[in-house]
């Protein structure tokens, strides 16, 4: 499995070192939301533009630039949440999301410990697992989850997205 965390790795260096839409846009019609780990320091900056915000989920991302500073995680995880969100509807975001935080979501037979209810799904997992969704260089960052201090850092880009969603759609 050597070779497929160092590819892992070479995929979030090649996003830390040549960030994925990094810039900004201007507001309006772009929307922007910052987020802070105060962990660690790591600060993101999202811009969003939306084709027609009253569309609600239906409506497109048209553009979408990010900003910002801290370790290689979180600015790796906003390059490709970037990349991975441009062109996408709210809907569909909405489910990429989803996805994204359940692998970054810690599961002790996922990560080797203890042997209670290991490999047993219960139907209330079950219910919440969200479809399944294509990650491509997302599935890079699986590896967090084995330094959970660092998995704030992973998910930080997607909950300051999540928020400049809530902006877009006019704080609903």
């Amino acid at each position: 499995m050597s070779g497929l965390e160092d590819l892992y790795r070479e995929i979030i260096l090649d996003h830390y070192r040549s960030p994925r839409n990094r810039g900004e846009l201007e507001i309006p019609p772009a929307h922007r939301a910052e987020g802070f780990n105060p962990l660690c320091g790591d600060e993101i900056v999202v811009y969003l533009e939306l084709d027609d915000p009253t569309l609600g989920d239906d409506a497109t991302v048209t553009a979408v630039k990010i900003g910002g500073q801290g370790c290689s995680i979180s600015q790796a995880s906003a390059s490709m949440m970037s990349a991975a969100v441009k062109g996408r509807t709210l809907a569909e975001i909405d489910d990429l999301t989803r996805t994204f935080k359940a692998m970054m979501s810690i599961h002790e037979s996922s990560l080797g410990g203890g042997d209670t209810d290991a490999g047993v799904e219960t139907e209330e997992e079950d219910a919440h697992e969200p479809t399944e969704i294509a990650l491509g260089d997302l599935e890079a960052l699986r590896g967090v989850v084995r330094f959970p201090v660092r998995i704030k850092c992973a998910t930080l880009s997607w909950n300051t997205l999540a928020q400049a969603v809530i902006d877009a759609l006019g704080g609903s």
